[in-house]
């Protein structure tokens, strides 16, 4: 039986192991990375799938704005090879979503395939004035309202608005050129 149930720290690791197994090692260099990198997800918004105490699908929401528009963005939703195409992914997407419906944020942007995030709502309309703070395929970038006209007049680069995390590596900074 699987269940899905929040994240709890002892989980950390083997999320990580999952992400990579899932998403190849160059998931941390992509531009969504840039939003969640020394923040911690958004509360209670951070789930976790187990079967026999294994850890066998993820997802998270953070916290993100936009032209002083409020959102969450999603990721990554991982779920382990041998379990893909049995509704795990899906289940932890409708989840993921009715929580942070419930918890009263008005909408989710993510990066992703569009054929498979559609049947959830999502879509590109919604980000035509939004940009990721780096390189991004537009097809894949998209968004769905929680509530209605959440979105409306968001306009520019996000950038991320959550708690920062006291337990990440401090970022370097930035070097200036010579």
């Amino acid at each position: 039986m699987i269940t899905i149930r929040d994240e709890i720290a002892a989980d950390i690791p083997a999320r990580e192991a999952l992400l990579d197994r899932c998403l190849g090692e160059r998931r941390t260099a992509k531009s969504s990375e840039r939003l969640r990198e020394g923040r911690l997800p958004a509360e209670g918004l951070a789930l976790t799938a187990e079967r026999d105490g294994v850890v066998v699908a993820t997802v998270r929401l953070w916290h993100v704005e936009a032209g002083g528009k409020a959102a969450l963005l999603l990721g990554p939703l991982a779920v382990a090879p041998e379990l893909q195409g049995e509704g795990l992914g899906r289940a932890m997407m409708r989840e993921v979503i009715w929580r942070a419906a419930c918890r009263g944020h008005g909408a989710v942007l993510l990066v992703g395939d569009a054929a498979y995030y559609e049947r959830f709502g999502f879509s590109g309309d919604l980000t035509r004035d939004l940009a990721m703070p780096g390189p991004v395929e537009r097809e894949r970038f998209l968004g769905l309202e929680l509530r209605d006209g959440a979105l409306s007049g968001a306009s520019g680069v996000l950038v991320a608005t959550g708690r920062p995390d006291a337990a990440a590596p401090a970022a370097e900074p930035a070097r200036r050129a010579a």
